[in-house]
């Protein structure tokens, strides 16, 4: 599956991984708001086997048919939510 990575430009070491190139509008909006400008980063052809620094490939995969973007935050904010702040 082709998919595009942008990185935010408000959180370090975030990117959104999309299943549609600039498909921002299906992003839920407090999420755009936090993320900031999302800047393209690269285009990759995603398949179960590649390997991806901190994300399950099968994930961010299942991620992508679901609803279109998987979001990846630093290693450290793994288990935390995104919270209004």
């Amino acid at each position: 599956m082709q998919c595009f990575v942008y990185r935010s430009s408000k959180r370090l070491q975030t990117y959104v991984y999309m299943a549609k190139k600039e498909d921002f509008e299906i992003l839920p909006p407090d999420l755009v708001v936090r993320l900031g400008q999302l800047e393209f980063s690269l285009e990759i052809d995603l398949v179960p086997e590649r390997k991806l620094a901190l994300e399950d490939p099968k994930a961010v995969l299942r991620n992508l048919r679901a609803q279109g973007w998987h979001l990846q935050l630093p290693r450290d904010e793994k288990s935390l939510l995104v919270a209004p702040s």
